[in-house]
């Protein structure tokens, strides 16, 4: 295993998303921006995190809200300009914090300059660098590919002025770009360039696995009908050699710059795939965890599995939360669960990956149908935090989104962390073990195989440091019996830290124990 000195920066953070529209808000328009962000990066140095990563803020017409980008170097004026983004990493880079981005290299807006140029006509200068075909005879799309977001919709829309359709993985406002034009990916490793030469420490490629299709875009099969095709596609014969070039270009900057991919394969041995030997993307989302319910069993079968695929392939991920889906706080259905939850992400060896809010305990928001947005019917995850008491909540006016449940009843940043005993100190005291234990950033792991039902259990363990990291899933106490004596450095419920291990475990709780 690396040393700490060898080891890079990514292997041993705690990344932290944000999603700007919901984080703060500077200007008082009612949705979030960067200078937002530059003003709570106290509130990240507190709780411990070591990056952030940051969904889109680049120019788009929103149909999407920025992952339709009609200017992949520029910020949109409702986030601020490249200034303020420059003064953000400045500010994150004094404090110890990296900055990664998002990158949307799978598709551009149907209003960036390229497209718009591309359907003007079929001799266009444009027109190769995304995905045009024929009708088929009687005038349907070229194969049965699904869009996302529609059971329905095809992923193809029918450019009436040319007479050919284009294709689109997501939005019809989407239009997949052609990474088999060689002029397309120089201009996607353009994009790249000028956002490391501004600093940014790494990316997290969205829809990564998608920028390689089938030259003959063959019909999925009826059985797979209606999933998406962003879901499907696995190509990679075709993906793997551009995912290499992406590669040696961030190992070209100094500072280990890194990409993490968005893989939304929900099959652990293709993701594994994409870590290609060394060669591929320095980390990958694995998915199948992040909809593992409550249950012991089921979240044992998932650690198999990654440590199986993924650790021979590569440092593996773990996340809970984001923007696409429903709060762990949410899906979980208690508090108590979301407070052990965490002990899964942070204490299982790899990157661990939290969504701003989490650490608050939020639930997902209650959007009325007069409010929705999101045509991925995302909205209730995206909910604006709430920093402050009511009425405000740190934001001014009412925010682009409805607060989340109880923000008026004190889930706020600034009554949790008066409150010792709440859920935000837990993830402080957690992050600051983790970070002190160089057993739980990068060390080995061996799942414990004789724990009683309903537990999950795991040594971490570096040289002569080792840590116990247990969540017990159960709905009644449980007793894990350890070889020697343990002392309970955290525990979900906040009880009995500093103290000897007795061997009893909460129902829906977990612990982090040191040897005594």
């Amino acid at each position: 295993m690396p040393s700490d000195d060898d080891r890079p920066w990514w292997q041993g953070a705690v990344v932290y998303q944000i999603y700007p529209r919901s984080f703060a808000d500077a200007d008082g328009d009612g949705v979030g921006d960067l200078e937002g962000i530059r003003s709570r990066l106290d509130h990240l140095s507190w709780l411990g995190v070591d990056a952030i990563w940051l969904s889109p803020f680049f120019r788009s017409p929103m149909a999407d809200f920025g992952y339709d980008v009609s200017d992949y170097c520029d910020v949109d004026p409702l986030f601020g300009t490249l200034e303020d983004f420059d003064r953000l990493v400045a500010d994150c880079h004094d404090r110890g914090i990296k900055v990664v981005i998002d990158w949307v290299p799978n598709h551009s807006s149907d209003q960036h300059p390229w497209f718009q140029d591309a359907r003007s006509s079929r001799d266009a200068a444009h027109r190769d660098w995304y995905v045009w075909r024929e009708p088929t005879p009687d005038g349907a799309p070229p194969n049965n590919w699904v869009a996302a977001f529609s059971e329905a919709e095809p992923a193809w829309t029918l450019d009436e002025a040319t007479g050919q359709w284009y294709l689109h993985l997501f939005l019809p406002d989407q239009p997949d770009l052609n990474w088999d034009h060689p002029e397309v990916e120089a201009a996607m490793h353009d994009v790249l360039r000028f956002w490391l030469d501004r600093g940014v420490d790494g990316f997290r490629a969205d829809v990564l696995h998608a920028i390689g299709k089938d030259p003959d875009l063959p019909d999925d099969a009826e059985e797979l009908i209606p999933i998406p095709h962003s879901g499907l596609n696995h190509v990679p014969e075709v993906t793997l050699p551009r995912l290499r070039r992406i590669r040696e270009l961030l190992d070209s900057y100094d500072g280990d710059r890194m990409v993490v991919g968005e893989v939304y394969l929900l099959d652990t041995a293709l993701v594994a795939q994409y870590y290609d030997d060394g060669r591929g993307i320095h980390l990958s989302f694995n998915f199948p965890p992040l909809y593992a319910p409550w249950d012991a069993g089921v979240w044992r079968h998932r650690v198999d599995e990654v440590e199986r695929l993924i650790t021979p392939a590569g440092w593996p991920t773990w996340v809970l939360s984001n923007h696409d889906n429903i709060r762990h706080r949410s899906r979980y259905t208690s508090e108590e669960r979301a407070r052990a939850a965490v002990f899964l992400t942070v204490g299982l060896q790899g990157t661990p990956f939290l969504y701003a809010g989490e650490e608050l305990g939020l639930e997902d928001a209650v959007v009325p149908p007069e409010r929705v947005v999101d045509p991925g019917g995302r909205d209730g995850c995206r909910a604006p935090i709430p920093w402050t008491p009511a009425p405000d909540h740190g934001w001014g006016p009412e925010p682009w989104l409805p607060w989340p449940p109880h923000a008026d009843a004190g889930r706020d940043a600034e009554t949790l962390r008066a409150d010792e005993g709440s859920i935000l100190h837990l993830y402080r005291r957690l992050l600051a073990a983790r970070r002190a234990s160089p057993a739980m950033v990068a060390g080995g792991q061996r799942v414990l195989d004789d724990t009683p039902d309903g537990v999950l259990a795991w040594e971490r363990t570096a040289g002569d440091d080792r840590r116990v990291v247990a969540v017990c899933f159960a709905a009644a106490p449980a007793e894990l019996a350890l070889a020697g004596d343990w002392v309970v450095e955290v525990t979900s419920t906040g009880a009995g830290e500093g103290e000897p291990f007795t061997g009893s475990l909460d129902p829906d709780s977990a612990v982090v124990l040191r040897p005594a």
